[in-house]
């Protein structure tokens, strides 16, 4: 008996089987920011699709319990949110925050369950099938109700040194997951095809193709700078959330972005996600003329996060506005507005339900409108400026529109919700997936972390300290052209052909008898 059978019969007993699967699924969060342990992650994925295998009868109800896990540990987070920042009592918090987790683990189990459905050749209905059909899921968990990809194997691989997170300008996040889920199956058939060198061989030189594939892809710019460049001054605040709405704290938080943009010469200066906690419209008389005059004295453009009211006083907007060259004689400054608003924390998807929950949270704010898809990019300085607010920068489709007129990415944040957790950096390796995608220069402006500044390639190239109030400087070059992914214009194109692929596979199976 060789010695992976005799593993495969201990890790069949189920005093072994479960606890293994759980701590797979608690080892996730190590693959992801700010960790960023890249190759575990095919590891992981494939030590899955082995306990998949060796209990097929139970292969749904491992995929769902990896899940429930695997998000819970990822997404601890969201119990900080609801009871230490907006105060949610842990008898409604804890169940709330297995919620979210109980949620997007169906779409594990709907993977594998539509998976079983398959009856193909060992090294297809693994190789092949599993990837697509996992990421046919993923792209669905992004999309229906609003959408939430965190924690997306794909994600895993924005990576300094990850070979596979060249793929993100070719065909966007998903065809990163693809070729992550891909790696993660094809180990199994390297390691574990007994008595099939053929199939050995063949996943070997598939692996072997994917990588080097993948680094040659890394290597190649698919965007270019177009001459011009500029500094940047990013604003970090680091206003307590719990804090940051008293009335008491209004006029010290206003005192203080004021300092740092005064204190500061750069071309392009940026203040977080709603930095001045108050709305626009009620602001004391002359406050936006201060911040506009002494952005004009230091020579510098600046873009400042305000909540505001629409323009028929109905309802309130997420915005970021541009002061550069502002005059308070002439019509009101340009804004860019939140669109992909936060279900639950940004708006009431079911209000008749969850108004209750709200009365017993400290959460301002809760039920913005949005501002609209494609919005015009900002000019600031030399450079055209497309902004995202927040949760949009984790939905790369619908920052195409605005990249392609843009010189340069920005994103304005405000993660105090979220504590001292690694929401703040699985938040910034999003925004390095997007700077990769689009081939363009991000800078994340955040009250209390991560605020960055990412070159195209997606590294980091400066970071401020996280809860800190400071400000980062450095430079950026602006960049022109498209990547092969924007030129799709969206993940669609690569989704419908995996979708196709995955129905031929089904109908070549159904052809064949039962395995």
């Amino acid at each position: 008996m060789s010695l992976l059978h005799k593993l495969d019969t201990y890790w069949q007993k189920p005093l072994l089987y479960w606890p293994l699967l759980l701590l797979l699924a608690a080892a996730t969060p190590l693959t992801f920011a700010p960790y960023y342990h890249f190759w575990l992650m095919p590891l992981l994925f494939a030590a899955l699709i082995r306990l998949w295998e060796l209990r097929p009868r139970r292969a749904v109800a491992a995929a769902y319990l990896f899940g429930l896990t695997a998000y819970t540990a990822q997404f601890y987070w969201i119990h900080t949110a609801l009871h230490d920042v907006s105060g949610l009592p842990n008898l409604y918090a804890v169940p709330l925050t297995f919620l979210l987790p109980a949620f997007l683990a169906l779409y594990p189990a709907a993977c594998i369950w539509l998976w079983e459905k398959f009856t193909l050749p060992r090294w297809l209905h693994i190789g092949v099938a599993l990837p697509l059909l996992w990421t046919l899921t993923e792209f669905a968990r992004e999309r229906l109700l609003t959408g939430f990809g965190w924690g997306a194997l794909g994600y895993s691989q924005i990576a300094d040194g990850s070979p596979l997170a060249g793929f993100a300008p070719i065909g966007g996040i998903h065809l990163v997951t693809l070729a992550a889920a891909c790696l993660g199956a094809w180990l199994v058939l390297l390691v574990n095809s007994p008595g099939h060198t053929k199939i050995r061989l063949g996943a070997a030189a598939a692996i072997a193709a994917l990588l080097l594939g993948g680094h040659f892809a890394r290597q190649t710019e698919f965007t270019h700078p177009d001459g011009s460049s500029a500094t940047v001054a990013l604003a970090q605040g680091n206003i307590a959330q719990t804090l940051k709405w008293t009335e008491a704290q209004v006029a010290p938080t206003i005192q203080r972005y004021y300092d740092q943009v005064a204190h500061t010469h750069a071309d392009i200066v940026i203040l977080p996600e709603t930095a001045i906690p108050v709305m626009r419209q009620s602001l004391p008389e002359g406050v936006i003329n201060q911040f506009a005059d002494q952005a004009a004295r230091n020579g510098s453009a600046l873009a400042l996060g305000i909540a505001q009211y629409t323009a028929d006083g109905a309802g309130y907007e997420n915005a970021v506005i541009n002061l550069a060259g502002y005059n308070p004689d002439q019509a009101a400054a340009p804004y860019y507005a939140k669109n992909h608003l936060v279900p639950f924390g940004e708006y009431k998807p079911l209000p008749m339900l969850t108004e209750p929950l709200y009365s017993l949270m400290n959460m301002p704010l809760a039920d913005f409108k949005r501002g609209g898809a494609a919005q015009t990019p900002f000019q600031m300085a030399n450079q055209k400026v497309a902004f995202n607010i927040c949760y949009e920068d984790g939905f790369g489709d619908e920052l195409i529109a605005s990249a392609r007129q843009a010189s340069l990415l920005a994103n304005a944040s405000n993660m105090a919700w979220y504590g001292r957790s690694n929401a703040m950096f699985q938040h910034l390796q999003q925004s390095q997936a997007r700077a990769l995608e689009l081939g363009r220069y991000m800078v994340r402006a955040t009250n209390t972390g991560a605020t960055a500044i990412i070159n195209p390639q997606g590294r980091i190239v400066a970071e401020a300290t996280p809860d800190t109030t400071m400000v980062l400087e450095g430079r950026i070059q602006g960049y022109a052209g498209e990547t092969p992914y924007m030129k799709l214009g969206s993940s669609w194109p690569l989704v419908l052909i995996m979708a196709l692929a995955a129905a031929a596979l089904y109908f070549v199976g159904k052809r064949r008898p039962p395995r």
